[in-house]
């Protein structure tokens, strides 16, 4: 008897073993390197024992090295913003795991960022093409654009190599997301400040980076 095409499908699916994510990696060495700057974990790996020694911010000449285990965030306490302003930084990752790629770009309106209720704005770029945006809340997170497809974007090479410049423009009472000069995406501020949102557009602004992800940040500039 030849089973239904539906059923059949929801069977080979079962019987098909998850994909596993990878651990977060423990760096050597690891902690905050550079004068004024910080870190934070996410609240996951914080659980499992993890710290931001697990990871490695270091000066490389001009530019931060980033060696990074559990996902967190990166600020300079110097770095804030107010009024109308752009951030941005150029983000090289040295490779791309393509079975599952990881993200990193910047981060807005940081408020309260090692106390429980910390907020901020993040947009992030995946060397596959796509970016995401979200905001923190303490523990609440929003997703606001999810995974989405970008000609903006350059794409890792065949060494799993890609450089892409991540930032932020706020004017007018709008932010947007701007990736290697373009704009993909713009918010009201309602979408971005009131409540379980950020306090405001104005805040510390700074580096959000996913797990395991090996990167060179330079050009990290406000205008």
């Amino acid at each position: 008897m030849r089973l239904p095409l539906l059923v059949a499908s929801a069977l080979a699916l079962a019987a098909t073993p998850a994909l596993a994510q990878d651990a977060d990696r423990s760096v050597a060495d690891g902690g905050i390197k550079v004068p004024g700057w910080q870190g934070r974990i996410d609240r996951r790996p914080l659980s499992q024992g993890k710290t931001i020694n697990d990871s490695k911010l270091a000066a490389e000449g001009t530019a931060l090295r980033l060696s990074v285990g559990p996902a967190g965030n990166f600020w300079n306490t110097t770095h804030t913003a107010s009024g109308t302003y752009e951030v941005s930084a150029s983000f090289k990752e040295h490779k791309m795991a393509s079975s599952h790629p990881h993200s990193y770009g910047m981060f807005i309106g940081g408020a309260d960022l090692t106390s429980q209720t910390e907020t901020l704005a993040y947009c992030i770029v995946y060397g596959t093409g796509i970016y995401s945006v979200k905001m923190f809340h303490g523990e609440k997170v929003t997703t606001l654009v999810n995974m989405q497809p970008s000609p903006a974007i350059v794409k890792a090479n065949a060494a799993g190599e890609a450089t892409n410049v991540v930032g932020w423009r706020v004017a007018d009472g709008k932010a947007s997301c701007v990736i290697n000069g373009q704009v993909v995406k713009t918010f009201e501020r309602s979408e971005l400040v009131g409540d379980g949102k950020l306090k405001s557009l104005d805040g510390t602004y700074g580096l959000r980076v996913s797990h395991n992800v090996e990167l060179t940040v330079s050009g990290l500039s406000k205008r």
